[in-house]
């Protein structure tokens, strides 16, 4: 059955109303979304920063946990070194040596490599290879400022057969400072891992005014 004329009009006229109300309804929320994504992607760049900022925290503690845990584990002296990379942040490398304390290792042949045991390495230690971790995941500088320290000339940490740090050896690279660059601040909290005499690596709030007794603060 054929809908009589002004039926036709009337119906045509329904659906360019319908048309332009959809419309308008797809152009106010683009309008909308632009104003979230606006709001929202600076903040989802800080949180994604301060996600990475709190890995690096993590790796570097790692690499304190695990020098004093193989020097624990094969009775032997180690170390941790941190090795700048250019354009990044430092990667780190554990090492061990067998040595006795009263003739410390001095010279690096001394140290088990990447590629090689420690000389005189004993039983299950002579398959150990220094393990060396890449930082090239983290933030780069231009977001992220790592400090090792806290003397500028650290570079590196030792730790005695029972696990604790090596005092004859200095300067001793026992803090990682890790803050926002100056081109990103307020991007995310500026943290600390702090390595105590003990060997135990703490992540912690560098942050003057929090005091000793508060869980966030940085053994000194």
């Amino acid at each position: 059955m054929i809908a009589p004329p002004h039926a036709r009009e009337a119906a045509a006229a329904s659906a360019l109303a319908q048309a332009g109300f959809t419309l308008i309804e797809a152009l106010v929320a683009m309008a909308v979304l632009a104003i979230l994504l606006s709001i929202g992607v600076p903040r989802m760049g800080n949180w994604l920063s301060a996600a990475r900022a709190g890995s690096a925290a993590g790796l570097y503690a790692e690499g304190y946990a695990m020098a004093r845990t193989q020097a624990l584990a094969n009775n032997s002296q180690s170390r941790l070194l941190f090795i700048p990379v250019a354009g990044g942040q430092p990667d780190w490398q554990v090492d061990i040596c067998f040595r006795t304390t009263d003739t410390p290792c001095i010279g690096d042949d001394d140290w088990s490599t990447t590629g090689a045991a420690a000389p005189g390495a004993p039983g299950a230690a002579a398959s150990f290879r220094s393990v060396r971790r890449s930082a090239a995941g983290l933030p780069a500088p231009t977001i992220l400022n790592v400090a090792v320290g806290p003397a500028a000339a650290a570079s590196g940490v030792y730790f005695t057969p029972l696990g604790w740090v090596d005092t004859s050896r200095n300067p001793r690279a026992t803090r990682v400072d890790l803050r926002p660059s100056t081109a990103r601040p307020g991007a995310f909290r500026a943290q600390a891992v702090v390595l105590t005499l003990a060997g135990v690596a703490v992540v912690c709030d560098p942050d003057p005014a929090i005091v000793q007794g508060d869980s966030r603060w940085c053994p000194q």
